[in-house]
């Protein structure tokens, strides 16, 4: 808590001129290009890996980077609406073109669901990780130079993906062409960030290359 009260004083003392202006202005609107869905972890910054200032991304950050599939049932809605509300915001309210979920390296949540712990005095942590367990039936073998819970992480990302088509929103926006689907990965220890491609079926680095042809492909 005192590096954040210090950092605050600090940003106060060092803002450029130019940031008052860009939060009066975003105080009175925002507009997104994208919904980042990111693991609470304090050593995942995306601000920081992807360069990103105040405005550009809605952020939804919880334990496992975890995305709940779409429930009708109006005691399912009520038992976790948190992401379901932010996915609702931001592609009806905000209109933003892509979504994107991103896991990482040396996650305590995979950790976790691949060792199968129970979670016993802690009810919520183990109802939410529940989210990811099905990833574990599609992990096959751990491709070399990748720790198991790391190749759940990646796998998790793909479940994730697939949670995100099972709301109507997301199917029709996405086959309308309004939204694009997008699966990253951060490795912590090479301050790395991949992004899953579909035609490979594995992840690959975000390299100058990827973003040139990522870029070229959004016009």
């Amino acid at each position: 808590m005192k590096k954040l009260l210090r950092g605050i004083a600090e940003f106060r003392r060092t803002r450029p001129p130019g940031y008052v202006e860009t939060f009066a202005r975003l105080a009175l609107t925002q507009a997104p290009d994208a919904l980042l869905i990111c693991c609470a972890d304090s050593r995942v910054a995306p601000n920081v890996f992807a360069s990103v200032e105040p405005g550009d991304l809605l952020v939804v950050r919880n334990v496992g980077n975890l995305v709940p599939r779409y429930a009708e049932s109006s005691a399912a809605v009520r038992a976790g609406a948190s992401v379901p509300a932010a996915i609702e915001l931001a592609i009806s309210a905000l209109h933003v073109r892509d979504v994107v979920v991103c896991g990482h390296s040396a996650c305590a949540a995979m950790r976790s669901i691949h060792a199968r712990e129970p979670h016993d005095d802690q009810p919520h942590l183990a109802a939410w990780l529940r989210h990811g367990e099905p990833a574990l039936d599609r992990l096959g073998p751990t491709p070399a130079g990748l720790a198991p819970h790391d190749h759940l992480s990646q796998q998790s990302v793909r479940l994730q993906l697939e949670n995100l088509r099972s709301y109507p929103i997301v199917r029709e926006a996405e086959a309308a062409g309004r939204l694009r689907l997008n699966g990253w990965w951060f490795d912590i220890g090479r301050a790395e960030v991949l992004d899953f491609d579909a035609e490979a079926g594995r992840f690959v680095p975000l390299d100058d290359a990827r973003v040139d042809r990522l870029l070229e492909e959004r016009g």
